[in-house]
């Protein structure tokens, strides 16, 4: 069970908002929901404020920000240039790494004849797996190549570097992975994990280190390349957001300008991988579920991704056609292998004693290794621990077990795993993601000694999936209006994450779901529920929404639930496709029944109190500190339930008893009463009896907010006085 953490209700100061306003007028919103989230994501300087919202406000680092390391590289190359010497680039085979290549192989086959001078090795993920290797180095050397520049890989190939040493190989590295003890003997390693953890380029990944070494080197030469190095960001972008790298700082910028390049890139690979997501390029969505799963899948497949940079640099146009299909028949059938290890591996789980599991380790002798990082990813989200998946394949060279990790918040993967590196014939990666091998008879210590280091650092019992909420909100707030002022926070990933709506005692109609089956393959299916969502705001059939992986049994439309939903733009809706506010529409990604526990509607079908409703409460009462935000939006929302509920029955009932149960003074249910008005609710009062009703009115949300803002302000007032007093007796 997911703990959900809400975020609390801030006072924004006006200056703040004034600057929100500037971005939303023509949508048109004061902007207060993005205000809140912003402020509550530490986004509090005026400085950082503009240069978050706006591109064109941030001044990106220098490239010669990496100092020394990188006047060492400019120099390196330009002697190779000056010599005529073969140059060689190691990449990697995900996106992050195939983006890199392709960022270099332009960038410096300005300077170096391509299949000429210039080459690019990219390893095969079954027979090499990442970084350098002594068989490659090999054959680089017996082709003339004098200079290798690596990307995305190589910080902690120290062996191989040596190797290449001893044959005459300088190495440039240019990589954002995790750092040796000690310097590698190379010309240059430019790594921006050397920075401090605040610093601006600290977060770049692979493709971002790549393009600040080209940076460098047109700002160094200017009068060689013939096109702008800024042409390089469309790439930029899909390895930034492909990878698990933390959008802030340059990390930000770059993406958010090569966001705007995407929709007119003139590559045609990038065209033809947009037209088979059906998307156009003009949100980060299109690359995280568009562009770079179909670039990893095909190593994940054939092991051999180094196609996929001649798919991303080709001018021809037939030729990207070829290779985008081959793309996405590797796409599909990685989907396919997915779906069935991601079932085995929730059934070995099964069997797991979650309450004595730190790390959840899974092996299997028929695992394609391909697939394992994204199961792992999966399975840590669906159970709040790190997961490793490892494929004990036995093969006739090879009795190890090789896999990936992958962690959850707070929890550094890299450090956890380095922890056992005595048991270890190969590991790399981050805190987030990492890839290891280990011989298959030290599997059992491995596992026992990684779950004993995690359990002396915290208190299992508390490792729950935890999802932090953005914003409470109704469901009459869901409009074309709220997606556009949530945009402003996109690029959206790794440390500024999708929002996150909460929306309290709504219900579903018109619930049913359908299976898929992808195309060009019948065994990759999916389940989709498809629903009206509803609450007490709407009026008619609330809004459609879905829930991907669910069946229609996993909602029952006679009851209430508290839901977490994103809200997104569906470019192929069901329903309303000719109506673009159709097309906005609620996702679920958690949900809960409401229980009642505290607060308890039913009627009374006693014969002398008939119509009489009864709110039962927990005989307990809930204590709360001062300042818990949380309980002051309770408040509000249980003033909701109720008169849904009275609505429902149309039912009315005594005022007196009504403001007990709600707690409010005379002086904030007034307030209540005055908020409610536009949300389409209507009451009257007679013989001291209050009843609601609903009406037809066109539902102000800038009001509603503005009046709900004072609401919660004297709910929690009121709170204060009764407990300040309480305390002082």
């Amino acid at each position: 069970m997911n703990q959900w953490k809400i975020s609390p209700i801030y006072d924004i100061p006006k200056w703040f908002q004034d600057i929100i306003q500037e971005y939303t007028k023509d949508i048109p919103s004061k902007g207060e929901l993005v205000s809140q989230i912003l402020w509550h994501r530490g986004i509090r300087e005026e400085k950082q404020l503009r240069t978050f919202l706006d591109s064109r406000n941030y001044q990106p680092t220098s490239a010669f920000d990496f100092g020394q390391e990188m006047k060492w590289a400019v120099n390196r190359l330009s002697q190779a240039w000056e010599k005529g010497e073969k140059v060689c680039i190691w990449g990697d085979f995900d996106a992050d790494g195939i983006t890199s290549t392709s960022v270099l192989w332009e960038g410096l086959g300005q300077f170096f004849v391509q299949d000429i001078q210039l080459s690019y090795y990219i390893p095969n993920r079954f027979k090499e797996s990442h970084g350098l290797n002594c068989a490659g180095i090999d054959k680089l050397h017996q082709g003339g190549v004098g200079l290798i520049v690596t990307c995305d890989t190589g910080s902690t190939n120290l062996r191989e570097i040596d190797y290449a040493k001893e044959l005459g190989i300088d190495i440039i590295v240019t990589d954002h992975h995790t750092l040796p003890n000690d310097r590698p003997r190379v010309v240059s390693i430019i790594n921006p994990r050397y920075f401090a953890d605040f610093h601006p380029l600290y977060h770049l990944s692979g493709v971002a280190v790549a393009y600040k070494l080209m940076e460098a080197l047109y700002e160094t030469f200017p009068h060689i390349p013939t096109a702008p190095v800024e042409d390089l960001l469309d790439l930029v972008a899909i390895g930034l957001i492909a990878d698990l790298v933390e959008l802030k700082g340059d990390c930000r910028y770059l993406a958010q300008e090569g966001i705007k390049k995407l929709p007119k890139t003139k590559r045609c690979g990038i065209q033809k991988l947009l037209e088979l997501c059906k998307a156009n390029g003009d949100r980060p969505m299109d690359i995280s579920f568009g562009i770079a799963p179909r670039i990893n899948a095909v190593s994940r497949i054939h092991g051999d991704a180094s196609f996929c940079v001649k798919l991303l640099t080709t001018k021809d146009s037939k030729e990207a056609e070829t290779l985008a299909k081959q793309t996405e028949e590797a796409n599909l059938n990685r989907k396919e292998l997915q779906q069935t290890v991601l079932k085995q591996a929730r059934k070995k789980v099964d069997d797991l004693d979650l309450s004595t599991t730190a790390v959840i380790v899974l092996e299997d002798n028929q695992w394609e290794t391909g697939v394992l990082g994204l199961v792992a990813s999966s399975i840590s989200q669906e159970y709040g621990r790190p997961t490793i998946l490892l494929s004990t394949m036995i093969t006739n060279d090879s009795n190890l077990a090789r896999g990936s990790a992958r962690s959850v918040s707070g929890i550094n993967l890299y450090d956890l795993v380095l922890s056992q590196q005595h048991l270890l014939s190969g590991f790399g990666g981050h805190p987030f993601a990492a890839g290891l091998a280990l011989p298959l008879e030290n599997l059992p210590l491995f596992r026992d000694g990684i779950n004993q280091k995690l359990k002396q650092q915290l208190d299992i019992t508390k490792l729950q999936p935890i999802l932090e909420i953005d914003l409470t909100v109704t469901v009459a707030q869901l409009t074309k209006k709220l997606f556009r002022e949530l945009k402003l926070l996109e690029p959206c990933g790794m440390g500024n994450s999708a929002p996150k709506l909460l929306i309290k005692n709504c219900w579903f109609s018109n619930v049913f779901h359908k299976s898929y089956t992808a195309k060009n393959n019948k065994n990759i299916s999916y389940l989709v529920t498809y629903f009206n969502l509803c609450d007490i705001t709407t009026q008619d059939k609330g809004i459609e929404g879905s829930w991907w992986g669910h069946g229609s049994n996993d909602i029952q439309e006679n009851k209430t639930y508290d839901i977490i939903i994103e809200f997104d733009f569906n470019k192929h809706k069901r329903k309303n496709s000719d109506s673009e506010e159709g097309k906005y529409e609620p996702r679920i990604i958690d949900i809960k029944p409401v229980t009642n526990s505290e607060l308890n509607y039913y009627t009374n079908k006693s014969s002398t109190a008939r119509n009489n409703i009864v709110l039962k409460t927990s005989n307990k009462k809930k204590e709360h500190e001062p300042f818990d935000e949380n309980y002051y939006q309770e408040i509000w929302t249980n003033f909701l339930g109720i008169i849904k509920y009275l609505i429902n029955h149309q039912t009315p009932i005594d005022i007196t008893l009504f403001k007990r149960k709600v707690s409010m003074g005379d002086r904030t249910l007034n307030q209540a009463l005055k908020t409610i008005i536009y949300l389409g609710i209507n009451y009257t009062i007679k013989q001291n009896q209050i009843q609601f009703v609903k009406q037809k009115i066109d539902l102000n949300q800038e009001q509603y907010i503005t009046n709900l803002s004072k609401t919660i302000q004297m709910i929690k007032e009121e709170y204060l006085r009764e407990y300040l007093s309480k305390s002082s007796v």
